[in-house]
């Protein structure tokens, strides 16, 4: 691998709603750099390579710890990320991360998950692959904003509706703020919200 990196040990599957990191301990190329990281230089080296896998970049952090960083990245896609899906992409972003030294003189360590329960609902993406979830979504309309509890039955690009109390409603993106999956102990989540080993 570029860099003479080592992969640590695959991760166990956590439970629905927790994360499924694959991590890899990677040390940069060294070469030139500042004292701080740009997340947004890394996260457009990662994007493409990210799609190429058919996946989404949701998140990039990079945070200190002690000498090295930590490289924390979230994806996701349709079909769910499992914890081959996610070791898969994380050799492909090592080797691209390396191969133009984004990461600059750091040494760091990468983490691939996919993104837990409480990722709140933001992006039509989003909503559409959490269809059967229950959620609650703060809701502005003319009447001012209300908190509105139900379950998301569509959501396409214009909008999303929800079963409350046994009607359905429609709202538009405009109107919803950041929708929060609400965690149902026995509920099978619906095959399109949930996600692969863990997320």
């Amino acid at each position: 691998m570029p860099g003479g990196s080592r992969h640590a040990p695959k991760p166990r599957g956590a439970a629905e709603g927790g994360r499924s990191p694959q991590t890899a301990p990677r040390r940069a190329v060294k070469e030139a750099a500042g004292p701080s990281l740009d997340e947004d230089r890394i996260a457009d080296v990662m994007r493409p390579v990210v799609a190429a896998a058919g996946m989404d970049l949701e998140t990039v952090r990079v945070t200190a710890a002690g000498r090295r960083r930590l490289l924390r990245v979230v994806v996701d896609s349709d079909r769910g990320v499992s914890l081959d899906d996610a070791a898969a992409v994380s050799r492909e972003l090592s080797a691209a991360l390396d191969a133009v030294a984004v990461m600059g003189d750091f040494p760091y360590t990468l983490e691939v998950s996919s993104p837990g329960v409480d990722r709140p609902l933001t992006d039509y993406r989003h909503w559409r692959r959490a269809v059967g979830r229950l959620v609650r979504v703060t809701v502005t309309d003319s009447g001012g904003a209300q908190p509105v509890s139900g379950r998301i039955s569509a959501a396409d690009i214009d909008g999303v509706t929800l079963e409350v109390e046994g009607a359905r409603r429609r709202f538009p993106y405009a109107a919803l703020g950041a929708g929060a999956i609400q965690v149902e102990f026995g509920h099978p989540p619906n095959e399109l919200g949930a996600t692969g080993d863990g997320h």
